[in-house]
C-alpha cells in the first residue's frame, strides 16, 4: 500500500477542484486555489524567514519519541488560520502544535518548552497570558499574532499573520515540496485532565490512513493519489466541526472532508458552544454532517432543537467523537432530527480510529457497542496475549499496523503504550474492553478514571452514562474519593436541570436500576456547571477537587 504525505495529497485534491469552496466562516469564503494559494506563501514565508528550517539528512531513522522538525505551536480559537496555518507548517515540513487555550502560565511553558517550540503563532486576544510565560522559556520563540478584534495589543517583536503571509512567494514551495515525504512527521498534544500533555508522534503517511481515513487503494503513489483525487472530485459534502481545533478530532473531522473534497464550515462565534449559533450555521450554510464531543456538545443542541425547532434538510450525519454519546441523548437527536445517522467513532490520540457504532431512527440505539476495525483486538490485561472473540477476561483494546511511532521525548511511554504483544507492535492507550462472542467491542473506559472500591472496579464513564439518562440530570462527572473502609468510593459531581430538584437517594436509586449497588455514588456534588475542557472531555482533576 503506497503512502501519502499530507501536503502533496491536499495539492493534488485542490488542483482537481480548484473553485469549490474549501473553508467558510462568516463572511470568508475561501477556495481550495486559495487555500493552497495562501497556505503556500505562509509556508515560504516560515522558511524564507528563518523562523523554521527543514530537517537534515534523513528522518525515518530517528528514534521512535524523537522529531526531526521544528515545531510550531498554535494558540487560537477556531479560525480560518488554524487550520490554514496547519497546512503551511506540513508545506514547510515544519510540525505544528495545539495549543489548549485555556491553559494558564504555568501550564503554557510546560507545554512549549516540552515541545521546544520555535514559532508561536496566536490570537492577540492571549497577549496577556503569553506575554506572562515568555520570560521563563528555555529559547524564545519568534512570535506571529493574528488580529481578532479583541483590542489587545500584539506582544513586542511579534510580527502580523497577514504581513507574514503576504512576503512568502508561492513558488518558492516548489523546490521543498520535491522532499515531502510520508516520513514528515505530525503531532497532537493530549491530555492535560488526568496529567501533564503528551505530544503523540506519528508519520504522516500512517496518521492519514488511521486518523484521517484518507485510505485510497493504490501499490504506487501516482496510483494512491490518483484514486484520491477521483474520490475527492465526485464527492461534496459540508461538514461543521463543532469543537476547537486544538482537539485532535475537530482537526482531524475538517482534514478528513478536505482530502474528501469536502467544505468545512466554521460557526459564526467559535469561542465557546452556542449551540443556536451552531444550528443556526449548519441551516444557512447547508451542512450535510456536524461533528460533536459527545453529551457535552450534543445535549445543548438538542435542548435549543426543542426550545426553536430548525428544518435541518441536508444534514445527514451527526457524528461524535472523543467522547460517547449516552443513549438518551442518541434517542433525543433521532427523534428531533429522523433523517440522520448518529455516527460515533471510537479512538484516540495514539490509535487513531479504532472501531465505530451508527444509530438510525427505527434502529436499536445503544452506546458501548462497536463494530471492531481490521487492525483494533483485545489483548490481555498483562498485554502477553491477543484475546479472542468471546474470551470473558476484560483486557485492553489495542490496535496493530499504522499506529503512532511514540511519544515525543519520553522512551519510556513510548515502550509503555506501544508494546509488542505475540510479535506484532500494538498502540495500547488504555481503553478496557472484552471482545465479545458476535465480534463485537464492549468498552469500559478509561483505565486512567477507573475507581477502586473494595476490590471492585468501577469505570466512571459507565456510571456517568447512567446519570445522565435521569431526567434531571443536565451533565455529571464521575471521580474517585478517599475512603478508609473501601480505599476509594463512587463520587459525581452534577449539573441539575432547571426546575429540578432530585434527591441524593432518587440518583442513586437510579443509578442501582442499571448497575451493581457498589458503583452507585456515595457522595453527590451539585454544581451550577461541570467543568469541561474546550473539546468537550471531562476535566477529572476538576472533579476530584469537587469531591474531595
Amino acid at each position: 500500500m503506497a503512502d501519502l504525505s499530507f501536503a502533496s495529497a491536499h495539492e493534488a485534491v485542490a488542483a482537481a477542484v480548484p473553485d469549490r469552496e474549501a473553508l467558510v466562516h462568516g463572511s470568508v469564503r475561501l477556495t481550495f486555489a486559495q487555500v493552497t494559494e495562501r497556505s503556500r506563501r505562509l509556508a515560504a514565508a516560515l522558511l524564507d524567514e528563518g523562523l523554521v528550517t527543514e530537517p537534515v539528512g534523513p528522518i525515518d531513522t530517528v528514534d521512535p519519541w524523537a522529531c526531526p522538525h521544528d515545531r510550531v505551536a498554535l494558540f487560537m480559537h477556531n479560525r480560518p488560520e488554524y487550520l490554514e496555518a496547519m497546512l503551511a507548517c506540513a508545506k514547510a515540513r515544519a510540525v505544528p502544535v495545539n495549543v489548549n487555550y485555556r491553559y494558564q502560565a504555568e501550564e503554557l511553558r510546560y507545554l512549549f518548552d516540552d515541545a521546544a517550540a520555535c514559532v508561536i503563532i496566536y490570537e492577540v486576544g492571549f497577549a496577556p497570558v503569553l506575554g506572562a510565560v515568555l520570560d521563563y522559556l528555555a529559547d524564545a520563540p519568534a512570535l506571529v499574532h493574528v488580529e481578532d478584534g479583541s483590542g489587545e495589543v500584539p506582544l513586542t517583536g511579534s510580527v502580523s499573520y497577514e504581513d507574514l503571509l503576504e512576503s512568502g512567494d508561492a513558488t518558492d514551495i516548489d523546490d521543498v515540496a520535491r522532499r515531502w515525504t510520508p516520513d514528515d512527521r505530525y503531532i497532537l498534544y493530549t491530555g492535560g485532565t488526568t496529567g501533564m500533555p503528551k505530544g503523540v508522534l506519528w508519520r504522516q503517511g500512517d496518521w492519514m490512513v488511521s486518523a484521517l481515513g484518507a485510505d485510497p487503494a493504490g501499490d504506487d503513489t501516482e496510483t494512491a493519489l490518483a484514486n484520491l483525487v477521483d474520490r475527492a472530485r465526485h464527492r461534496d459534502h459540508r461538514i461543521l466541526p463543532a469543537p476547537p481545533f486544538m482537539h485532535g478530532a475537530a482537526h482531524w473531522n475538517a482534514f478528513s472532508s478536505w482530502l474528501a473534497g469536502g467544505t468545512i464550515v466554521l460557526q459564526d462565534r467559535p469561542q465557546s458552544l452556542d449551540a443556536a449559533d451552531v444550528l443556526d450555521t449548519a441551516v444557512r450554510e447547508r451542512v450535510t454532517a456536524l461533528l460533536v464531543v459527545g453529551d457535552a456538545f450534543a445535549r445543548p443542541l438538542v435542548d435549543e432543537l426543542h426550545r426553536s425547532p430548525r428544518e435541518l434538510p441536508d444534514l445527514r450525519h451527526v457524528i461524535t467523537s472523543g467522547a460517547a454519546l449516552s443513549e438518551d441523548t442518541k434517542q433525543h437527536i433521532l427523534e428531533l432530527l429522523p433523517h440522520v445517522r448518529i455516527v460515533d467513532i471510537l479512538g484516540s490520540s495514539e490509535s487513531g480510529r479504532q472501531a465505530v457504532e451508527r444509530s438510525d431512527s427505527g434502529g436499536t440505539v445503544q452506546t458501548g457497542r462497536f463494530e471492531l476495525a481490521e487492525t483494533a483486538v483485545v489483548v490481555s490485561e498483562d498485554r502477553t496475549r491477543i484475546l479472542a472473540a468471546g474470551d470473558d477476561e476484560l483486557g485492553w483494546l489495542a490496535k496493530e499496523g499504522r499506529v503512532p511511532t511514540g511519544y515525543l521525548g519520553d522512551p519510556d511511554k513510548t515502550d509503555e503504550t506501544f508494546p509488542v504483544v505475540e510479535g506484532r507492535r500494538f498502540s495500547v492507550p488504555g481503553d478496557r474492553a472484552r471482545h465479545r462472542a458476535d465480534g463485537s467491542i464492549e468498552l469500559h473506559g478509561r483505565d486512567s478514571v477507573t475507581i477502586n472500591t473494595g476490590g471492585e472496579k468501577v469505570f466512571a464513564e459507565e456510571v456517568e452514562h447512567v446519570l445522565k439518562r435521569h431526567p434531571a440530570v443536565f451533565d455529571a462527572v464521575v471521580a474517585p474519593r478517599p475512603s478508609e473502609q473501601w480505599g476509594q468510593e463512587v463520587a459525581a459531581v452534577v449539573q441539575i436541570r432547571a426546575d429540578h430538584d432530585p434527591t441524593d437517594a432518587e440518583l442513586r436509586r437510579h443509578t442501582k436500576e442499571h448497575l451493581a449497588g457498589y458503583k452507585a455514588p456515595h457522595t453527590i456534588v451539585r454544581v451550577d456547571t461541570v467543568m469541561r475542557s474546550p473539546s468537550g472531555k471531562a476535566d477529572y482533576r476538576w472533579a476530584r477537587e469537587q469531591v474531595e
